[in-house]
């Protein structure tokens, strides 16, 4: 059990702008990305007969992310579809244990589509890993990651990340989403959980 409160490392107001910040860049990269796509001689695989374009799946994983995909997706002023995945990794440890299991798998179908990966957090890489060579065996026609929260310290293997919230030191962090065995995912802020034993 915790021994301590948690400790406010990114308060909720400073959260609330950067992910502002961050839709508006994603609606900015993906507009420009489209425009010239339609520029190219190739215009008609990038849009379709009809007028429409391909969708823009903005795909969550469960369940850390679940607060961040909310909020992000109405800062992002491009029509998207919703999708989730959910991964298991952790279990009760602070500690990854390195083995990725699917537990909910996506609804749809993602072949062509323009899909952004939305994470909670970085850290080893190895679940990004994982689940980006999966997605990529799906044949996506753009295949992009947004995380809120950047731990290179604790990287093991080398992921592309295109949008970062914040950088943060190697310290256990919990609150908007992110969990402890399931406790403090409903902090409004993220804060480090420290002086504790794990079960």
């Amino acid at each position: 059990m915790p021994a301590t409160r948690p400790e406010v490392l990114i308060p909720a107001v400073r959260i609330k702008e950067r992910v502002r910040q961050l839709g508006a860049r994603i609606t900015t990269d993906l507009r420009s990305e489209r425009d010239a796509a339609a520029d190219r001689p190739n215009a008609r695989e990038d849009h379709p007969p009809g007028g429409t374009v391909r969708p823009f799946i903005l795909l969550g994983i469960l369940k850390g992310a679940l607060f961040f995909l909310a909020d992000l997706s109405r800062e992002i002023s491009v029509v998207a579809e919703i999708e989730y995945m959910s991964v298991a990794s952790y279990g009760k440890s602070t500690q990854s244990s390195g083995v990725v299991r699917i537990l909910k798998d996506l609804d749809r179908d993602i072949d062509g589509a323009d899909v952004l990966l939305v994470e909670d957090i970085v850290d080893t890489g190895l679940t990004l890993e994982y689940l980006l060579r999966i997605l990529a065996s799906r044949r996506p026609r753009s295949l992009k990651v947004c995380s809120l929260l950047n731990k290179p310290a604790r990287r093991v293997v080398d992921v592309p990340v295109d949008y970062v919230g914040f950088t943060i030191p190697d310290e256990f962090v919990v609150g908007y989403g992110l969990d402890y065995d399931q406790r403090y995912r409903n902090l409004p802020y993220i804060a480090a959980l420290r002086n504790f034993e794990t079960p």
